[in-house]
């Protein structure tokens, strides 16, 4: 008898941020390196920060609303109450981040790659993850009005305690994608399911959607 196939979870390593030097927010510039820095209660709002790159840092309390952080890198760091109501990230790269108690009105990572990523005890209006490579990344306890996957390919994705409105996966490519625990209120591109592991109620919930892609005419 084969096995039974078995969805892998994400894996998550743990940030380690020891003896970091308390950096100024005001000297931050674009395409410039900072390593094992932690800058606090911050404001960099439409600064151009594109390109930037951080190594090992916090970024406790910032303020970034409309800030520029087009292709930028992220790898071993945290952020804690990030607000911003647009927040610009396109074709970014994050790896070993944690983003933690934050609200985003907006957020712009569309073409972005992640690598062990986790979203904790966030708020987000629209997150926009069009052609973004996903690997290993898990949303607890998070509320996203929008979530935008067209296009993009993700494995090993999992939510837990999180409520998305609007889900779209209109030429995703998912592998490992773990919805089991998601609260789903609304589906695009439920054709693109492949790959995703859902539970019994929320494949009833999406039968008429499936139908309707299928051709299939439901009558009583």
């Amino acid at each position: 008898m084969a096995k039974k196939a078995v969805t892998a979870a994400p894996l998550i390593d743990t940030l380690r941020l020891e003896n970091l030097v308390d950096g100024e927010a005001t000297l931050l510039r674009a395409h410039e390196s900072y390593d094992g820095q932690r800058f606090t209660a911050s404001d960099v709002s439409e600064d151009d920060l594109s390109g930037i790159s951080f190594t090992e840092c916090e970024l406790i309390e910032l303020e970034a609303n409309e800030a520029n952080f087009r292709a930028a890198t992220f790898v071993e760091t945290r952020f804690e109450k990030l607000n911003a109501a647009i927040f610009s990230a396109p074709r970014s790269n994050l790896r070993d981040v944690s983003i933690e108690g934050s609200r985003l009105g907006s957020a712009e990572f569309y073409e972005s790659t992640w690598r062990s990523i986790r979203f904790v005890h966030c708020r987000i209006g629209y997150l926009n993850l069009r052609g973004a490579h996903l690997q290993d990344v898990l949303f607890d306890d998070c509320l996203i009005d929008e979530l935008d996957l067209g296009g993009a390919t993700a494995n090993r994705v999992a939510f837990t305690n999180t409520q998305v409105n609007t889900l779209d996966l209109t030429r995703a490519k998912l592998t490992n994608v773990d919805l089991r625990s998601l609260e789903l209120r609304h589906v695009t591109g439920v054709e693109h399911l492949k790959g995703a592991t859902i539970n019994s109620y929320q494949l009833a919930e999406l039968a008429p959607a499936l139908a309707a892609h299928l051709g299939i005419v439901l009558e009583d």
